[in-house]
């Protein structure tokens, strides 16, 4: 009988951006065999990739920027946690965006790259009118809310984090999807000057995920500005984090399910629902536990993280075993 996958230490969590590459690094390796310098070199660059060192000074406070209006929050505590939230530090220097950098410091240090303004977003395929969108026209029409979400990672970690946008489904109904509409497709920025790891193979580029039109619906569905979205991002808390495309530049409403970037690399691994489930185990490492960031101990993991009052009924009568 095969053992369950057992419960790691973080330290020994290989990251899937090494795993992803693993390929590339074994003929990478090949080509240092020659000399104990070179050898010494190509080391040096795999512990780069595993780093979670942060940069010594986090990024700056959102704000409006130069020339937009000013930001005005109008609501706030709709949905939130009295867990206490990761601090700032921790937010905005430990992260996965893998095309500003493969380790968890490096996009704090290489968010300066993107241009935030001007910034559009396209609606387009199965809708009543496909339309180009620039983000203060939907800050104009939907107004900014601040929403207190946990965050799970698919590595085992996770944050409590405060997020700053609107609800996707105020603007799924604004956009009038048609009734062939079933899934929604989310497109991120391709340019690889603001976004100069996506001249590396480790995943295919641009960035892409889904939802069902249904889970687009749900309130606790929403799309956030700032903390690496450049300035719009999707957060589904009831998700694995990789679900939560940064720097969205399109929004197709389409029929079939779309193939989303992960699920593309390691289907085995990266399913499309992406499910914060305790009871299936990555292939490499245990779910039923995670650390939360700035902690020392573990914590149980919560079934859809936690929300499942808000979204269990979604997956009714589905095996999520099979659909992960």
């Amino acid at each position: 009988m095969r053992n369950p996958p057992r419960e790691p230490p973080g330290s020994e969590i290989t990251p899937p951006e090494l795993f992803a590459r693993r390929r590339e690094f074994i003929k990478t390796g090949a080509l240092f065999l020659g000399t104990s310098v070179a050898l010494g070199s190509g080391l040096t660059a795999l512990s780069r990739l595993g780093s979670a060192d942060p940069p010594l000074h986090p990024p700056p406070l959102p704000s409006a920027p130069p020339g937009a209006p000013p930001w005005v929050v109008g609501k706030r505590g709709r949905f939130g946690t009295t867990e206490a939230q990761t601090s700032y530090q921790d937010i905005t220097t430990y992260n996965n965006y893998y095309e500003l950098g493969l380790s968890k410091s490096e996009p704090a240090g290489a968010g300066y790259r993107i241009k935030t303004r001007p910034w559009t977003v396209r609606i387009v395929g199965e809708v009543g009118q496909e339309r180009t969108l620039d983000i203060d026209t939907l800050i104009g029409w939907f107004g900014l809310e601040e929403r207190v979400y946990r965050m799970r990672c698919v590595e085992a970690w996770s944050m409590v984090i405060p997020w700053l946008g609107f609800p996707l489904a105020d603007l799924v109904k604004k956009v009038e999807p048609t009734s062939r509409a079933k899934y929604v497709r989310f497109t991120t920025l391709l340019d690889h000057e603001q976004l100069p790891y996506q001249d590396s193979n480790v995943l295919r580029w641009p960035y892409v995920e889904g939802l069902r039109i249904d889970e687009a619906m749900n309130p606790l569905s929403f799309l956030a500005l700032g903390l690496y979205g450049a300035p719009l991002r999707l957060v589904v808390p009831w998700k694995y984090g990789f679900k939560g495309g940064k720097s969205l530049v399109e929004i197709r409403f389409q029929e079939s399910e779309p193939k989303t970037t992960w699920s593309r690399a390691a289907p085995s691994e990266y399913g499309f629902y992406a499910n914060v489930n305790p009871e299936v185990d990555h292939p490499r490492w245990t779910q039923a536990s995670e650390r939360r960031i700035g902690e020392l101990s573990r914590r149980k993991t919560l079934p859809f993280n936690g929300y499942a009052d808000h979204v269990a009924d979604l997956y009714r009568g589905m095996d999520l075993t099979r659909y992960f």
